[in-house]
């Protein structure tokens, strides 16, 4: 059972990382034609073409799962867990905390939650994709809980 939560947890972990290299190299380099609405809104709809980011990730975690269901990797259902959690976290913290796009967490208001949005705003005050900057998304760098 411990080797299952210390997978998990650790997926969790390196999720943080794989979304960081995933948004700088990826959706700010050769899928920008994906994640560029994300910066720059240019439609009406709700969702933007930046959400297929999402079911990618979805459907390694499913893949994990399925792994696991069929007893071909035992620690599937740990990795898969963690991948889903990440997602869920991303969710939560990118998509309503700081985006809004349904009005909760609102209130936020601590040292982290500031860190957080002062972040994500230096982010996207770059609406092309270089000179990038903040590509994570709950590891924020130390200078952004300053005062």
């Amino acid at each position: 059972m411990l080797l299952y939560i210390i997978v998990f947890v650790l997926t969790f972990c390196i999720m943080e990382f794989m979304a960081w290299f995933t948004h700088k190299y990826v959706m700010h380099g050769f899928l920008w034609n994906l994640h560029a609405d994300h910066h720059k809104k240019d439609h009406d709809s709700w969702f933007e073409r930046n959400d297929a980011f999402f079911i990618f990730y979805a459907v390694v975690s499913i893949g994990f799962f399925l792994l696991w269901q069929n007893n071909i990797l035992e620690i599937g259902l740990a990795i898969g867990l963690g991948i889903f959690a990440y997602g869920l976290a991303y969710f939560l913290v990118h998509d309503i905390f700081i985006h809004q796009r349904f009005k909760l967490f609102r209130n936020a208001n601590n040292r982290y939650a500031k860190a957080v949005r002062r972040a994500h705003k230096m982010h996207h005050k770059h609406i092309g994709k270089e000179k990038g900057e903040c590509f994570g998304m709950l590891v924020v760098p130390f200078k952004y809980f300053k005062k």
